[in-house]
């Protein structure tokens, strides 16, 4: 593999986000054992080899083992790239005629999109986020006195706000499915949002991987549990778009919702709203502005006025990166990173899983309770002396610390994980 040609670093340090506010400067960007040739798709069991040169594509420092993914996730370096030449082109010419190419642009991203999902181009809005799609359908349905909406206790909390403000707002009802921990079975949830639904229920909402303690939900059964009834469905993959192999053409969903800037490694401030064209007709515009997209569903939903069109357009090659090494093979290392992760915890004595790793109930999120340690401090503790970055929860639900490992990480990373929390909860944290 070939590594980073002198005018291709050269021009790297000139992106202020590579060098100029990258942790100690050029001088440690120029450290890094960065690849540039194309990668080549897993092979069908990666070895650690292979990972390693799909770490060499990001500009992380090799001392930072960064393992929270559901929260953000760093961009490949095929991607810096992309923003940095779309974003010069169009500063540097921001005619028309430039912009016609960034919208050009826009829609390969939006064909790219759709093709990892398994669905059309027509059926794909681009938004800003996760948060903004999903209220584009909460939003954008007519409800109203006597309907009923069925959401998952276990949503992002604002996924609730939302719901909650709209019901206030417009009348309909809000019936929550609550969550059980730990993961009580597919077959759970099944009986469970079977027995929510009534004649009233318009839209069943939950998440397919919770951002809390991972709790994957068994979204194609509760769709077709839900279009059996002649109801919508509506799924929050803002932790599984990117990190499953996700195809919607199976799983059959209404409205389904995501971030590129999680476990697809994207651009920030994009998201993702797939409208089945089956119910296209039944979502309204919040935002009537300038600039939609081109085909379908977008036409309608997508004219919200400027955006960064540099980054719409150069969203296409983080799932290009994807999908070079193969969303099975993302979602399998995903999964042996957690197992492994789990397995190294479970055994230091004190820590306590809240998640439930497998292949039907969890995916590659991982929260535990260590021991008396407060979650808070401890996360701060392993970012700040051993360079661990995680997540923290706080409060009287589930308070721990969260990990969510992605195909950049090492395995020697989940090893010093392991080694590091087990040292605090034996030692304490000490000032």
């Amino acid at each position: 593999m070939a590594t980073l040609s002198r005018r291709r670093f050269a021009r790297l340090l000139g992106l202020s986000t590579s060098a100029a506010f990258f942790p100690g400067g050029r001088e440690a960007l120029a450290a890094l054992p960065l690849r540039t040739d194309p990668l080549p798709p897993a092979p069908r069991a990666p070895d650690e080899a292979y990972w390693r040169a799909v770490r060499a594509r990001f500009v992380l420092p090799r001392d930072l083992a960064h393992l929270n993914a559901a929260n953000l996730c760093p961009t490949s370096l095929p991607q810096l790239e992309a923003l940095e030449r779309n974003t010069r082109r169009l500063d540097g010419d921001p005619s028309s005629a430039t912009r016609a190419v960034m919208g050009r642009g826009r829609e390969e991203s939006r064909r790219l999109v759709a093709e990892f999902l398994g669905v059309s181009a027509e059926e794909i809005v681009l938004a800003r986020n996760t948060s903004e799609a999903n209220n584009l359908v909460s939003s954008g349905l007519q409800l109203g006195p006597g309907d009923e909406v069925v959401v998952f206790g276990d949503n992002h909390p604002s996924n609730h706000a939302a719901w909650r403000q709209k019901a206030e707002r417009f009348g309909f009802a809000v019936s929550i499915v609550a969550h059980r921990s730990p993961h009580p079975g597919t077959a759970y949830y099944l009986d469970a949002f079977r027995a929510a639904l009534t004649p009233r229920t318009r839209l069943l909402a939950f998440t397919h991987v919770t951002n809390t303690v991972g709790d994957l939900l068994p979204a194609e059964e509760l769709c077709a549990l839900a279009r059996g009834r002649g109801i919508m469905s509506l799924i929050d993959g803002a932790q599984t778009f990117g990190a499953l192999d996700v195809r919607l053409d199976r799983i059959r969903p209404d409205f389904y919702t995501g971030s590129a800037h999680k476990w697809p490694c994207g651009p920030k401030e994009i998201g993702l709203l797939y409208v089945n064209r089956e119910v296209h007709d039944r979502l309204y515009p919040s935002v009537v502005s300038l600039y939609p997209g081109a085909v379908g569903i977008s036409q309608k939903m997508e004219a919200m006025g400027q955006r960064d069109e540099a980054a719409l357009a150069s969203l296409g090659e983080a799932v290009r990166f994807q999908s070079a090494i193969g969303r099975a093979q993302i979602e399998a290392r995903g999964r042996e990173l957690t197992d492994a992760l789990a397995r190294g915890l479970r055994a230091v004595e004190g820590v306590e899983l809240y998640s439930t790793p497998g292949p039907e109930t969890g995916a590659a999120v991982l929260t535990v309770r260590p021991g008396s340690l407060d979650p808070r401090r401890l996360a701060a503790a392993l970012y700040e002396r051993d360079r661990i970055a995680c997540a923290a929860r706080g409060g009287m639900d589930r308070p721990g610390v969260r990990f969510s490992p992605h195909f950049y990480n090492l395995m020697e990373e989940i090893d010093r994980t392991v080694e590091a929390v087990g040292r605090y909860v034996r030692q304490g944290i000490g000032g």
